[in-house]
């Protein structure tokens, strides 16, 4: 009752008004819309209705998904302006039926896979901790406006890494769910049979509570899994005392390009959890090098698929210079790569069942190092390099990126906990005991941290 979800919303587009011409996250800021549904939350409020922990929050989109009172573009030029007319995805209706205030919609990289292009007419994003550093993608807006505090919480999607790899770079907390847990009906797609559309926000709990209000089927949606699922907010000071966690070494702590303070803040995160009671073990994911080759293989092809018509014809040239590069290399797959791929994520996945008979959770870093400089990001190099994040995504397993610390230039570093299918609970949990015993969640990039404290 300190602040009225009015005044929290007053501040959170004062903060955009102030901030989003320098770092770029948003595509379209609603400002009397947002006004409109705060009145709302605080009338609610005095009339005794509580829909939930996100009534009168302020909150935002990735702009890939569907609103009936905004545009979508998928930042890009070439998805027809008519695509989401008149009605909101599924997750768009379930935030704001559980009162969240929609302040606007989110920056993003090309179509979920593109990197920034100045030609396309879309802002570029910067990270608010560094400008010359990249904010990561492909939910870039989600990670930027969460770190800054211009919004509580807000949605990415993830097909092979696109909440975490945002998250960790702007020093946040975010999960990819299991496949099929959150509907995608209403929203752009990617990869057809990896993408997830999860929470980003500050913490473990924020995203808990995020997820509780998305999650769960939706016959719009067939790939949408009819199953029950409890909700992880209310078991989420549970505790983890008794949880074995896996360590899988190899590859994930072993690549030459991971820095030694990604390491160091990995094995401390690994010593809190100890402490906390859970038991730590090395475990041996067979092949995940194999699993990244396998999930970037499938995700061009499922993206080639989708914008196949539109690359063939007069419109290649509005596609951003290196969206049209890699969604182009779909093309030079053959369809027996493509099921080769399919064969060795069976595989995988058996062999990692396997694993978590023995074990409930896995613990790697996020990403080999802190937010990479701007200029020296080059997509199509980063296809072929390791990733921590993709090999979950082939698998569908759930995953939750959170802050472990920041490296000598004093940027955020990341580590990852993943999950059995459908186990986004324990996930959250662990990282909430984490957060306990720490407050890397808690750090405000400077560029922020003076307008935020004028409000307090």
């Amino acid at each position: 009752g300190a602040w009225t979800s009015v005044d929290l919303t007053e501040h959170s587009l004062r903060l955009i008004d102030e901030l989003d011409p320098t770092v770029g996250a948003f595509v379209v800021v609603n400002h009397e819309l947002a006004r409109t549904a705060a009145a709302k939350a605080d009338a609610d409020f005095a009339a005794g209705v509580d829909v939930g922990p996100l009534q009168g929050i302020p909150f935002a989109l990735k702009d890939i998904l569907a609103t009936v009172d905004a545009p979508s573009t998928a930042n890009s030029r070439i998805l027809d302006p008519a695509w989401g007319d008149g009605f909101d995805a599924v997750v768009s209706e379930r935030v704001r039926a559980a009162g969240a205030v929609l302040v606007g919609k989110l920056v993003l990289s090309e179509f979920a896979l593109g990197p920034p292009d100045p030609a396309t007419g879309f802002p570029i994003p910067k990270n608010p901790w560094d400008l010359d550093r990249t904010p990561g993608g492909s939910s870039s807006g989600t990670g930027i406006a969460v770190s800054a505090g211009m919004i509580l919480g807000g949605l990415g999607t993830d097909t092979g890494g696109s909440v975490r790899f945002p998250a960790a770079a702007n020093g946040h907390s975010g999960l990819k769910v299991t496949y099929g847990l959150v509907p995608k009906w209403g929203c752009v797609p990617l990869g057809y049979s990896l993408d997830s559309i999860g929470p980003m926000a500050r913490s473990a709990m924020d995203c808990a509570a995020i997820l509780d209000v998305i999650a769960g089927s939706d016959e719009r949606d067939p790939t949408a899994v009819e199953v029950i699922v409890e909700p992880a907010l209310p078991r989420i000071e549970q505790g983890i005392v008794g949880t074995r966690i896996g360590v899988p070494r190899d590859y994930f702590f072993d690549p030459e390009i991971v820095a030694p303070s990604v390491l160091e803040a990995t094995e401390e995160m690994l010593a809190i959890l100890a402490e906390a009671g859970a038991e730590i073990v090395d475990v041996d994911l067979p092949h995940a090098a194999l699993a990244k080759e396998a999930n970037t293989l499938t995700m061009v092809c499922e993206a080639f698929a989708y914008h196949r018509m539109d690359m063939a014809s007069e419109r290649w040239t509005e596609y951003g210079s290196g969206t049209r590069r890699i969604i182009a290399r779909g093309a030079l797959y053959s369809a027996a790569d493509y099921v080769q791929a399919q064969r060795f994520r069976s595989w995988f996945a058996r062999k990692t069942a396997e694993v978590m008979t023995d074990v409930d959770l896995l613990v790697t870093p996020t990403w080999p190092s802190s937010a990479q400089l701007s200029a020296d990001m080059d997509m199509e190099k980063r296809l072929t390099q390791p990733s921590f994040t993709g090999p979950f995504n082939l698998l569908g397993y759930p995953a939750l990126s959170l802050p472990i610390g920041f490296d000598e230039l004093g940027m955020p570093l990341s580590g990852q906990i993943a999950g059995r299918p459908f186990e986004e609970h324990l996930v959250l949990r662990a990282g909430h005991v984490y957060q306990n015993h720490t407050d890397w969640h808690l750090a405000v990039p400077p560029i922020a941290a003076e307008s935020m404290a004028m409000a307090v």
